[in-house]
């Protein structure tokens, strides 16, 4: 039949074949960290568009189109987030122009939302102009709600001042991303 081996054989063959398996691995997971940087180097907050991609288990086997793509994925989550927050500061706000500026937001966001679905086909569309359009003006009802709500003397709390930080800094970044596509 064959040659029996003894079981320590076993053993170090899976050993070394585990072995050449996690280094081959982590090669590839250090090319797609390179890229990952590569596209994120220029965001005004490298961290913050490092953190979003490689957050999505997609990153692991993203192009540079694919990156862009997971960043928009992360902005329409922000944004998501941020339509949560306007309806529940909407829900207790006693001012009446101060719920109608929230519920405002919330609209906005909404729309923001629609804005980064269509900017995600266009990308896969390889229609990059049309994708920074959609971008920004899904970046400009941010700044909308920013600016009406604060003529109204009313302060964001921390956290979601926080949010709206991050969307700022994603939506550049996929922007400056994108640019370089072109």
């Amino acid at each position: 039949m064959g040659i029996p081996l003894p079981p320590y054989y076993l053993t170090l063959f899976l050993l070394f074949f585990i072995s050449f398996n996690n280094v081959g691995h982590r090669n590839l997971v250090f090319a797609d960290d390179a890229l990952i940087e590569a596209q994120c180097h220029n965001a005004e907050v490298p961290e913050t568009c490092i953190k979003c991609v490689k957050s999505d288990p997609r990153s692991q086997s993203a192009n540079k189109v694919g990156i862009a793509a997971i960043i928009i994925t992360c902005l329409s989550n922000k944004a998501t987030t941020l339509i949560n927050n306007m309806t529940t500061l909407a829900s207790g706000a006693r001012d009446k122009n101060l719920k109608v500026a929230l519920r405002g937001c919330e609209k906005g966001f909404y729309y923001t939302k629609t804005n980064l679905i269509s900017a995600t086909s266009r990308l896969k569309g390889k229609e990059y102009d049309q994708t920074n359009l959609l971008v920004k003006q899904a970046l400009e009802e941010e700044f909308v709600c920013k600016m009406k709500v604060k003529a109204l003397r009313f302060n964001f709390p921390s956290s979601v001042t926080f949010d709206m930080g991050v969307y700022e800094e994603l939506s550049t970044a996929v922007m400056r991303i994108v640019d370089r596509f072109v």
